[in-house]
């Protein structure tokens, strides 16, 4: 390509152009309210090139930056955007071709190009809208079959306050195989906490056999071993050898007295009115659910004292597996300490938000937590 010529006498002013371009960024910028509709990076960088050529007058240098326009469009506007941004950045590097005198065939080359990113561009728009569509509607899908299975937990069931959180792993689902519920039966609140094996459909199809079974059985059956019987059973026919569960079952029979059945889960951590976090370790370690079938060891019923003011947290192995960039797991014990109050979700907001904190913001496992409390009563004047 030729250098641009160098005209003695300049038909074409410069300042009505600056201005003109200084005018049209101080009005997009003004409309903030259609900030998300106009796409103002894109005209920043055309209006940049021309402001470049403008000074440098070296037209044909500039000239095939405007390309950038439409480019940039195209991953943050609508087609009818980078349509807009390309045409501007055309009728810009025409008027500019010929201030500089461009030769035609080349001036016609440069903008050739700039039309065919700019198709290329729209065509790009259009399939990234297409993907996000259908993103939003795998999200809608997701947050509907993750309400029909993780049914929201009230904040107050029975004598007990109650606060839940829980993160997925792969944030687009916004569900995975962690699991927990909490109901009220005949024979006390009851309540599991759980850990699938695996990531995916999978994984979230054995919650739910899980959890139905573990919904039906609450009601049922009067023994907490029972409930977990049922379920084990259930799991023995449906999944697979190396398939298993990890989970907490819970029972609140009468008042003052907690049943707690580990089935090679982590153990819950018990704050008690007067001070201090306990980890509730089983009398002996049991396998999975799913896996007693390879092993003689059965789960034991565990009673703990559960008197007014006291708290159980019950969590998930995304909780006390996440680490930092050195390295290092979060000592979930420690932030409960810290955190704990007579808010249970005041509590789970503090540590879920120190445990993001912890891993630069992102899990890379399913986390869930729920924090119950037995509030203290009132004593009366």
């Amino acid at each position: 390509m030729s250098e641009a010529r160098d005209h003695g006498g300049d038909p074409w002013p410069v300042r009505p152009i600056t201005n003109f371009l200084a005018a049209l960024v101080g009005y997009v910028r003004r409309r903030d309210q259609l900030t998300a509709g106009i796409p103002v990076l894109p005209v920043l960088i055309v209006s940049l090139v021309v402001l470049a050529d403008l000074s440098g007058g070296a037209g044909m240098i500039w000239l095939p930056l405007l390309a950038v326009g439409p480019a940039l469009a195209a991953t943050t506007n609508e087609p009818r955007g980078v349509l807009c941004v390309g045409l501007f950045a055309a009728v810009l590097g025409a008027v500019l071709g010929t201030r500089d005198g461009v030769p035609g065939r080349e001036l016609a080359a440069v903008l050739s190009a700039l039309m065919a990113v700019t198709l290329a561009s729209g065509l790009a728009s259009a399939l990234r809208r297409r993907r996000e569509r259908v993103l939003a509607a795998v999200r809608s899908v997701a947050e509907t079959a993750q309400h029909a299975l993780l049914k929201p937990v009230p904040q107050t069931v029975g004598p007990f306050r109650v606060a839940v959180r829980y993160s997925a792993a792969a944030a687009e689902a916004r569900i995975g195989g962690d699991l927990y519920a909490l109901v009220s039966t005949p024979h006390g609140i009851r309540l599991i906490v759980g850990d699938v094996r695996g990531k995916g459909l999978p994984a979230v199809g054995t919650a739910a056999l899980v959890l139905g079974v573990f919904r039906e059985a609450a009601y049922d059956e009067p023994d907490l071993l029972a409930v977990v019987g049922r379920i084990e059973r259930s799991l023995a026919r449906n999944l697979g050898q190396d398939d298993f569960v990890t989970a907490v079952v819970a029972g609140y029979p009468t008042a003052g007295r907690l049943h707690v059945v580990n089935c090679g889960h982590a153990p819950p951590l018990l704050v008690r009115a007067c001070g201090g976090v306990v980890a509730v370790d089983p009398p002996h370690p049991a396998p999975p659910l799913g896996l007693r079938g390879l092993a003689d060891e059965t789960p034991a019923l565990q009673e703990l004292p559960f008197a007014d003011g006291d708290q159980l947290l019950l969590f998930t192995d995304g909780v006390t597996e996440a680490r930092n960039a050195d390295r290092e797991f979060y000592p979930l014990a420690e932030g409960l300490a810290r955190h704990v109050c007579d808010e249970p979700e005041r509590t789970l907001t503090a540590l879920h938000g120190e445990l993001l904190a912890h891993v630069g913001g992102r899990l890379h496992d399913d986390a869930a937590l729920l924090l119950l409390q037995k509030p203290a009563v009132a004593v009366p004047r």
